[in-house]
């Protein structure tokens, strides 16, 4: 028997327990879903998690002094270190709109969520 991962399922109101089965790197078995996009999300959590993320970036001359900025989609989970290091060293001018790029990290943009 390989590694078993227990996963409370966040894709639907349900929250299915899951369990997925890893034997040498390879998903072997994936029990208690209820449904494929939950048996989908569990496979991906165990071989390739992924976060969006979300932060403040300091705004220079903005009505306030930070503004919130989300990735466009989710980065892999063992980037995000490296990607708040990336936000740390951003600074922005006012003035900034909801949707605005303010930075691409890996591809991923990084875009503002209120207005500064």
């Amino acid at each position: 028997m390989g590694k078993v991962y227990r996963f409370t399922c966040i894709v639907c109101p349900l929250s299915c327990t899951i369990e997925v089965e890893v034997e040498n790197r390879k998903v072997k078995d994936v029990k208690g879903y209820t449904c494929p996009r939950g048996k989908e999300w569990a496979i991906k959590e165990v071989t390739n998690p992924r976060r969006v993320v979300m932060s403040v970036i300091p705004v220079e001359g903005g009505k306030l002094p930070t503004v919130s900025v989300k990735t466009e989609k989710p980065v892999p989970k063992n980037k995000i270190p490296e990607l708040m290091k990336f936000l740390a060293g951003i600074k922005v001018r006012a003035p900034v709109k909801v949707g605005d790029v303010i930075a691409e990290f890996e591809g991923v943009r990084i875009v503002a969520t209120r207005d500064a």
